[in-house]
């Protein structure tokens, strides 16, 4: 029997010593529905939904050119995450972890302060618009579609960044996505004792470094629609009292890329003050949603833009405990307002 190499790194034979003819379109048929899925593991691995998208470009066109050589062997779902799964730990070889300002040092003291300050050396964890999710219903069956939302919680993949890439594979295939130990070794080349292994010391730091990393209580949907209501309108009208009313006493505020970040109720009193009326009032809250939590991209007048224009400043993701507000993640790259799907700039 003859054997070839295919993209992904594995060795599979070749019925006959001939690759298999199929038609070009055939693979990009079978494969499109799978891209979100495939999108959401390559951003709970890397952090960073710009680099998870040139990963799936790149598990794509593997799959493409070696397309001619799937046996069938597994399931062509399988094969992706394989081909995906390998290109994820060979880049990650070259990067740094992706972490929040919360997983880097002690929370500020001085909210009045220099906020401009951006180390270019630190690459910050991104968020993901759940937009770039969205799926064809007729063409996604239920399980690809629970597989590109699960685990995706902004707490829990700051705190996958944590693991050594191997053990993150690990820990997101069995514990995330529910595959079993078998599929796992199958997928990685690994017995299933080392898997085992992996997932055991995967675990034990992830509840090391965020125990509670996706353990949230959250209000009902009624409930969270009138809170964050509220919330953008005190946003607008810089109403802090309003604002302090809807935070936890022990309530974070982060805004990559700035390395600083602000807890607790004095440190939020003082930063809302001093952002929102220091620099003005922020005119428009879209609401939007990313790693499956509730968002907002916000608007504002800019020094640079037109009359009567609004321009994105940031996407604050908002994570709840119980009917409040426990920490806002305002990150600070308009662009990010555009991978959600809104105009970077709208009316006044």
């Amino acid at each position: 029997m003859t054997t070839v190499t295919d993209e992904s790194g594995t060795v599979a034979p070749v019925n006959g010593g001939r690759a298999r003819e199929r038609p070009e379109d055939e693979f990009e048929a079978l494969a499109a529905p799978y891209r979100p899925e495939i999108l959401a593991l390559c951003y709970r691995m890397l952090g960073s939904i710009h680099d998870a998208e040139d990963l799936v470009q790149e598990t794509y066109l593997r799959g493409w050119r070696s397309y001619d050589r799937f046996e069938g062997r597994a399931s062509l779902r399988t094969w992706l995450y394989r081909i995906a799964t390998n290109a994820c730990l060979t880049a990650l070889e070259h990067r740094a972890r992706r972490p929040l300002p919360t997983g880097i040092g002690a929370p500020s003291s001085e909210p009045e302060g220099d906020l401009s300050a951006v180390p270019p050396e630190i690459l910050w964890l991104q968020p993901l618009p759940d937009s770039l999710l969205a799926v064809d219903a007729s063409a996604a069956d239920p399980a690809s579609v629970v597989a590109a939302r699960a685990g995706l919680r902004l707490a829990l993949v700051a705190a996958l960044q944590w693991l050594p890439p191997r053990q993150r594979a690990v820990l997101i295939l069995r514990d995330v996505l529910a595959w079993r130990t078998a599929e796992v070794a199958q997928l990685l080349g690994l017995t299933d004792t080392a898997v085992n292994s992996l997932l055991r010391r995967a675990r034990t730091r992830l509840a090391d470094v965020a125990p509670d990393a996706d353990d949230v209580c959250e209000p009902s949907q009624a409930e969270q629609r009138e809170i964050l209501d509220r919330w953008a309108k005190a946003f607008v009208d810089a109403d802090i009292d309003a604002l302090m009313e809807l935070l936890t006493e022990d309530a974070i505020w982060e805004m990559p890329p700035q390395p600083m970040w602000f807890q607790g109720a004095e440190m939020m009193r003082r930063l809302l003050s001093f952002r929102l009326r220091q620099f003005g009032r922020y005119q428009r809250m879209i609401p939007t949603s990313a790693n499956g939590q509730p968002a907002f991209a916000v608007y504002r007048v800019a020094a640079d833009a037109q009359a009567g224009t609004l321009s994105a400043g940031s996407l604050q993701v908002i994570t709840f405990r119980g009917n409040r507000i426990a920490k806002v993640s305002a990150f600070r790259t308009p662009s990010l307002v555009g991978l959600a799907g809104l105009p970077l700039e709208i009316e006044a």
